[in-house]
């Protein structure tokens, strides 16, 4: 369910430092728990960047989040409000922090949300047992799966949908890819595949079963 959310930001942020993900689960794990009383206010979101919120009520659950988002996104264990929060920055595609958010609520457990820039302060929350009409996460059954993975850039989007559709937006081993394809005939798969190498498309073949389908199309 879509809801809004007028963020009001607290002073002080110039003291948030993002670390690596793996660097932070390990000083979770170690930090002594009067720590927690010193943790820096969450910073806004940059121009053109996107956050994704986490919340774990407790440090081990908050050091788990941690290990579990993409590496290359910088995370942040922060308050926002009165509440401790996992941040995560970074995200330059709405579409994929909402994949992240999706897939940290319905497949890992924990309850998220993604913060837009300045210029559009709405929030997109995940709430357990509740996906946005946008997303219907469904875990892909017996078969093989074609899945491109766009770096977050529309272009490579349009260009596999120029060969293949439709093309849908999944998650593989905790990250999003585009699902060229999916069918229980691994001749389909393959040429598939095929097509897509010979436009100078990368792209893997997985299993279906470790597929989550977020979406059957990738919105325009």
């Amino acid at each position: 369910m879509l809801f809004s959310l007028r963020l009001t930001w607290t002073a002080h942020l110039a003291s948030a430092v993002a670390v690596p993900a793996s660097v932070l689960a390990s000083a979770l794990i170690a930090a002594p728990a009067f720590a927690q009383s010193v943790l820096p206010d969450c910073p806004p979101p940059a121009s053109q960047e996107y956050l994704l919120f986490v919340r774990g009520e407790s440090e081990a659950e908050r050091a788990e989040i941690a290990t579990i988002l993409p590496a290359e996104s910088s995370v942040l264990i922060c308050q926002y409000v009165d509440e401790t929060i996992v941040r995560a920055g970074g995200f330059v595609s709405l579409e994929t922090a909402n994949a992240w958010s999706t897939y940290m609520t319905t497949v890992q457990g924990y309850e998220s949300f993604v913060i837009r820039p300045a210029a559009t302060p709405a929030v997109v929350p995940g709430t357990p047992g509740t996906v946005s009409a946008q997303y219907q996460p469904v875990l892909l059954g017996s078969g093989y799966a074609v899945l491109v993975d766009y770096n977050s850039d529309p272009a490579v989007a349009a260009r596999v949908g120029q060969l293949v559709r439709p093309v849908g937006l999944a998650v593989y081993q905790q990250k999003p890819y585009l699902l060229a394809s999916f069918s229980s005939d691994p001749t389909v798969a393959t040429a598939t595949l095929q097509r897509l190498s010979a436009a100078q498309i990368s792209a893997v073949l997985v299993d279906a079963l470790q597929v989550v389908r977020l979406t059957t199309e990738v919105s325009r």
